[in-house]
């Protein structure tokens, strides 16, 4: 088997043609290879232009396997082929090729949520994104979920300051003080709201009508970071007294749960919301 050092164009499988593809996009070595894979380094070379096929998805995994492209298994074939045409999808481009941002953008960013628990969790999370990246916080959902009673806001209402201190020393959320004690006091809003209006549910979806507000964007630069519809809602519910709801982090909850739908115009998932 070639060295782990070994240049693209000394692999077996791969032509000149490719190697000098993956050497245009920065792949020089069989590590490079190694770290981007057989799938995303031909979603690379298709978002840069080159019109690579799938007999070259094959080719690279015979690469860094020490096969024959031509003798892969049937079933690992059929693997190759499934996940090359779903990391070609036409997406929006901020996922890029993190798995786990991928999932959330294609599973749930711009699905309509008219549940209760859910509106909950992503105000945790948005306001615990203040200031740092949605995938930072992404990250840490599951630990978020554990800490913060399966995001139930009837027992996170109940939290005291022995939590607190709990919650400041638990490593996997984001240790803020702040955050963490405005999450407690949002819970017992959002238990107010709810009294209130039936649901919190019913109480925002007034702020869009009722139904989603479907933008036409092109590109990511486009996409605002707070609209009228997200000033009037973080307004009222500063009024309410939620905390870190200013308008900025209530547009992120309106695109997280299917207020608006912030899909680009060639991201499949627009076309696929619309639908509904």
């Amino acid at each position: 088997m070639p060295k782990q050092n070994s240049a693209i164009d000394q692999l077996p499988n791969l032509g000149p043609t490719s190697a000098r593809w993956l050497n245009a996009i920065g792949v020089h070595t069989r590590r490079d290879l190694e770290k981007l894979g057989a799938v995303d380094a031909y979603a690379l070379l298709k978002a840069h232009g080159y019109k690579a096929s799938l007999n070259l998805v094959y080719a690279i995994e015979g690469a860094l396997t020490g096969r024959d492209w031509n003798r892969l298994p049937a079933k690992r074939k059929a693997q190759l082929k499934a996940a090359a045409a779903d990391a070609v999808k036409p997406r929006c481009a901020w996922p890029a090729r993190d798995p786990l941002m991928l999932r959330y953008h294609d599973e749930e960013w711009g699905v309509p949520v008219h549940d209760d628990r859910k509106h909950f969790e992503f105000l945790i999370l948005e306001g615990a994104q203040a200031g740092l990246s949605w995938r930072t916080v992404l990250y840490k959902r599951a630990a978020y979920r554990i800490a913060f009673a399966g995001f139930d806001p009837r027992r996170v209402a109940r939290f005291d300051a022995r939590k607190v201190r709990a919650l400041m020393n638990n490593a996997g959320i984001i240790r803020n003080r702040l955050k963490i004690e405005s999450a407690i006091s949002n819970a017992r809003a959002f238990l107010a709201v709810q009294k209130e209006f039936g649901s919190f549910d019913r109480y925002v979806w007034r702020f869009v009508g009722g139904r989603p507000i479907v933008n036409r964007w092109t590109t990511l630069r486009e996409l605002p970071a707070r609209t009228r519809e997200s000033d009037a809602l973080s307004a009222d519910l500063k009024k309410r007294g939620f905390r870190f709801v200013g308008s900025t982090i209530v547009y992120a909850h309106m695109q997280a749960t299917g207020m608006v739908n912030d899909h680009v115009q060639r991201c499949y998932r627009r076309r696929a919301l619309a639908r509904r």
